[in-house]
């Protein structure tokens, strides 16, 4: 499923650039989950994860270029398209590395054109993620981003670049699920991303960003072995 966000200070046209996506992409016959922002300072403030973000670039506030630019330092896996009533910031578009620049009014020909390249791009990179629901809303949450995962009773905390989310679940599920994923469990609270670990002792696994998470005594050759063969798969040992 594509995850998809729209962001333009103007309501109708935010809803009417969202209808024209929803009807092209059902007329794909590809399946999305669509949210609308009226601002850059919305926009940023969601923790969900988009595969592609139409990006108005004249609106009140934060314009669209500020906001692409913070949201490259969130995440730079996202594609963004720029749309705009004037083609003058089409240069300024590639310092954030956009993928398209759309001139309003967007033809749907053209908006059609714009989606297969984007379906394609990111089914190219297929990038694993975890759905979880948070309140009443689905949040796609990609696993690369994952930093690890630490359980407090029956709610679950997301540490991933960039922030923390939580979701109601069982650990001991996730811990199944992500087993061939890169993911070990290194203590009953703890499931950490092997990617990011970039050293441990008996007691503690340090992570790329300098956080440190526990590791159980009973569960540390387990680990050690997970690590190494991790380490194997992923080119970072001879």
């Amino acid at each position: 499923m594509l995850s998809i966000a729209v962001c333009d200070d103007e309501i109708i046209e935010c809803a009417g650039m969202a209808e024209k996506i929803r009807g092209t992409l059902e007329e794909m016959k590809v399946p999305c989950f669509l949210r609308q922002f009226n601002s850059g300072e919305e926009l940023l403030q969601s923790e969900e994860d988009f595969d592609i973000v139409f990006l108005d670039i004249m609106m009140d506030g934060l314009d669209g270029m500020k906001t692409a630019k913070r949201i490259r330092k969130k995440a730079s896996c996202r594609l963004l398209v720029f749309i705009s009533a004037s083609r003058e910031y089409v240069f300024d578009a590639y310092d954030v590395e956009a993928f398209w620049y759309l001139v309003k009014p967007v033809e749907t020909a053209k908006l059609k054109q714009v989606l297969k390249k984007a379906l394609l791009k990111t089914e190219a990179a297929s990038p694993d993620f975890i759905l979880v629901n948070k309140g009443r809303q689905k949040q796609k949450i990609f696993l690369r981003d994952i930093l690890y995962f630490e359980i407090m009773g029956r709610l679950i905390d997301i540490h991933k670049i960039g922030g923390i989310s939580d979701y109601y679940g069982k650990i001991s599920i996730l811990e199944e699920e992500l087993r061939e994923k890169g993911f070990f469990r290194c203590h009953k609270s703890y499931l950490v991303h092997l990617k990011y670990v970039k050293g441990y002792n008996r007691q503690e696994a340090v992570l790329d960003n300098g956080e440190k998470i526990p590791v159980s005594k009973r569960r540390y050759e387990e680990f050690c072995k997970a690590l190494l063969s991790y380490m194997k798969k992923s080119g970072g040992i001879l």
